[in-house]
């Protein structure tokens, strides 16, 4: 086994780079290039920042497998007996484009298939939210208290701005059973917001490399983590993710009318 210590020594000064260099990107030229819609943007700068973790990890400890979003991708990495890493360099890339603000970078590392370590740096903030199983959550060197078991009814709810417009497995009625609707564009931030007792809950589809890092977080914090219609998934798969208190997620759950639930992306 790796010594989280080690892990995380090497962690935090790769993330003061890239802090620094998300921070000063607005002095060069900025590439932008669609993936798979016109809002679903690359940059030159999240290409950057994927290179850089991985240089840096296959540096550091080798024998690591990755999973990126921007196309690093080992095989094997379900059942591999070390070191996985999953990276979002850039996470929120729409806000950065557009804002330069409300997003964040993120990383995620397994071993032995098992939860180990997660970082999300709120860059703007400049707060680094870490911690795994073996050590607790903190936001920088500040150790973080687990968020108020609320239900809905007492706190705001974070849901992803496309699900709210289409009201997505009848989000709206969850939404009304709150005190109110927050969208931030960033899954980095909307766990950071849920772990912190900003929101009570954060709903949104999300891919591997969005969820990987939050979801060691908020398990450590003892928030819930699930697919919304009850289905297992790993650090492969993109579901639709809810992560919330326990009292919150029932309460939105029985909003979403969970029978029905099944069929919400047919």
């Amino acid at each position: 086994m790796t010594e989280w210590t080690k892990l995380n020594e090497a962690i935090t000064e790769w993330f003061t780079v890239v802090q620094q260099k998300l921070r000063t990107s607005d002095q060069k030229p900025l590439e932008i290039k669609q993936k798979s819609d016109r809002t679903d943007l690359v940059t030159n700068v999240d290409q950057e920042i994927e290179a850089y973790f991985v240089k840096q990890i296959k540096t550091t400890f080798p024998d690591s497998k990755i999973l990126g979003e921007e196309g690093d991708k080992d095989n094997g990495l379900t059942t591999y007996p070390g070191l996985v890493w999953v990276i979002d360099p850039v996470d929120g890339t729409m806000n950065y484009v557009k804002q330069r603000d409300h997003f964040a970078s993120m990383l995620a590392v397994y071993e032995n298939g098992h939860e180990k370590l997660g970082y999300i740096l709120d860059v703007t903030a400049n707060k680094l939210y870490w911690g795994g199983p073996e050590c607790g959550v903190y936001c920088n060197d500040e150790k973080l208290a687990p968020p108020k078991d609320l239900p809905l009814s007492e706190g705001l709810l974070d849901i992803s701005g496309r699900m709210l417009v289409e009201d997505y497995c009848h989000v709206k009625k969850a939404v009304k059973a709150s005190l109110g609707i927050r969208v931030y564009g960033s899954a980095g931030l909307g766990f950071i917001h849920v772990l912190t007792g900003k929101t009570l809950g954060y709903l949104s589809h999300l891919h591997p490399w969005d969820y990987a890092a939050g979801k060691i977080l908020a398990h450590v914090q003892g928030l819930v983590v699930e697919t919304i219609d009850g289905r297992p998934f790993d650090m492969l798969s993109s579901n639709d993710v809810l992560v919330a208190t326990k009292n919150a997620e029932k309460d939105i759950l029985k909003q979403l009318d969970r029978p029905n639930v099944w069929n919400c992306g047919d």
